[in-house]
């Protein structure tokens, strides 16, 4: 039986596989991940080594050289930099395009097993070596959070407050901070007055060092239980600070650190990472987002959290909003969907115009269900609607409604020549599927360069052509069985083709048309 007599004459399965498509296509478009850009992985990992004391030539003679030539030893390396300064080294690790985020995690473990097993080789005083390889979180919001009036202790304290809260929100995979200023405490030492009272600048290094650390100091044992000693040797303010004991052992005197020195409290004169948002100070707020979730829902989600926080900020602490992913993801969708929209009307107003009423409502129709067919299809295979994606949609666009015109305009000719429709629908089908194949293989065939290459280009833009395979595919699927089912209920049944089934008989219908055109 002819794949469109089949789907004509049982009309149940016609009308199950539309509503399939109607509706699993509608709840797949709802429940589709939404973001800026593709997922895609950074093939780079920083190896530092600290070396004090070494100049850049010794750093690079007895550190990195050693690194890097057992770093080279992995087939996996693509390229490999180093920067030699005084006393630390820094080596950027480049991998082949060829590995995606499947392979990475892997190849990662063993650059660390590389580089922990060299390390008790390299020199004394060599530090251990970091391997920092996580590059990959994409930052979907960004804050900046300032105050007039408030110093970075409170800015922090409000901060850390804020990141517990977001960090509880679903879809936030991490909550990172940066802008904050190192305190320190400053001790002005007069040299005149220690070497006055005869105490050694290190005396007062080493009281410092002692006091202000946590060690443990054992148990007592009273009966069945032990009772821990914890001593108090913490500095809880620069008050304490300044009274610290500095007089040598058996001294008859007292004296005190703050009778030498000056104590005070505030950051680090060098700042490291200083952050200015509408010209006032402020501590930067950055939120990542779990794999694969919609982020226009997430930046509903932390918006409202934010609101319910409102009432714990700080009179005059304002959140400065710097980039917010959700809302940009929002607009390109939404201006996708009126793509969509436009792109239909388009159509079929063309197609009312040149075809009639009934075929151009056909083919909006059809261009509709492939569409939505295309969501159902993207879930499956856990595409995302981001840039890449939404793009192939927009170029497939004027290509989906191809094989149904086709389809479509072969039932009325054949209608024209005296075919029933069953027989029409029949005979273009069976005229036209293979070569409609190849047709639709071919389209898809030139954006295959770019999907399936195996380095970053088709990792970023691999969604380009499994959109159009899977879209350009389905309007090759419904243009052979929904379109002939449409159309028999579309279009009537004319007296004459009732009584004529003899196709013979009728002239070309285009012979007239184009004697007309070329008269």
């Amino acid at each position: 039986m002819n794949i469109a007599e089949y789907f004509i004459k049982n009309k149940v399965i016609s009308w199950m596989f539309t509503l399939i498509l109607l509706i699993g296509g509608t709840f797949s478009y709802l429940g589709l991940g939404q973001l800026e850009d593709p997922e895609f992985t950074i093939k780079d990992a920083l190896v530092i080594t600290a070396y004090p004391g070494a100049t850049p030539l010794q750093v690079e003679e007895e550190v990195s050289y050693l690194i890097e030539k057992e770093i080279n030893t992995l087939p996996y390396i693509d390229e490999i930099k180093s920067i030699n300064s005084r006393g630390l080294s820094q080596i950027t690790v480049t991998m082949k395009n060829i590995y995606g985020k499947e392979e990475l995690p892997q190849i990662w473990d063993e650059l660390r097993r590389k580089v922990n097993d060299l390390a008790p080789n390299l020199p004394p005083g060599v530090g251990d070596p970091k391997i920092i390889d996580d590059f990959g979180d994409v930052y979907g919001i960004m804050w900046a959070i300032t105050g007039d009036g408030y110093n970075y202790d409170d800015l922090k304290d409000y901060v850390d407050f804020l990141k517990r809260e977001i960090e509880l929100v679903d879809g936030v995979s991490r909550v990172s901070v940066a802008g904050e200023q190192q305190e320190v405490v400053f001790i002005e030492v007069s040299a005149n007055k220690l070497a006055s009272l005869g105490i050694a600048p290190s005396t007062i290094n080493n009281l410092l060092v002692t006091q202000n650390t946590v060690q443990p100091a054992g148990a007592l044992r009273a009966g069945p239980e032990y009772i821990y000693i914890h001593p108090t040797g913490e500095y809880t303010s620069v008050k304490q600070m300044e009274d610290l004991l500095i007089a040598k052992q058996g001294s008859n005197k007292l004296i005190y650190l703050k009778d030498v020195a000056s104590v005070s409290k505030g950051y680090a004169e060098v700042p490291t990472n200083l952050i200015k948002f509408d010209h006032k100070n402020a501590i930067n707020v950055a939120i990542s987002f779990t794999s694969g979730v919609n982020v226009v829902k997430i930046g509903k989600l932390i918006d409202q959290k934010l609101i319910e926080l409102d009432a714990e900020r700080p009179a005059g602490i304002d959140i400065g909003v710097i980039y917010d992913q959700p809302k940009e993801v929002d607009n390109s969708v939404a201006s996708f969907i009126l793509n969509l929209v436009e792109a239909v009307a388009i159509v079929v107003v063309v197609l009312l115009i040149f075809m009639g009423v009934k075929s151009g409502l056909l083919i909006g129709l059809i261009l509709l269900l492939t569409v939505l067919g295309t969501f159902l299809v993207m879930k499956g295979m856990a595409i995302d609607l981001q840039r890449i994606s939404l793009g192939a949609l927009i170029i497939a666009l004027g290509m989906l409604v191809d094989n149904a015109i086709v389809v479509v305009e072969g039932i009325l000719i054949g209608q024209s020549k005296g075919l029933t429709k069953l027989q029409s629908a029949k005979a273009i089908v069976k005229q036209t599927i293979w070569p409609l194949l190849a047709a639709t293989i071919i389209a898809i065939a030139a954006f295959a360069p770019i999907g399936l290459s195996p380095d970053s280009t088709g990792e970023f833009a691999s969604t380009l052509f499994w959109v159009l395979f899977i879209s350009l595919f389905m309007s090759w699927i419904t243009a052979i069985t929904l379109t002939p089912f449409f159309a028999d209920m579309f279009f009537k049944e004319t007296s004459e083709n009732a009584g004529n089934n003899d196709e013979s008989e009728e002239s070309d219908p285009y012979q007239g048309a184009l004697f007309t055109v070329f008269k």
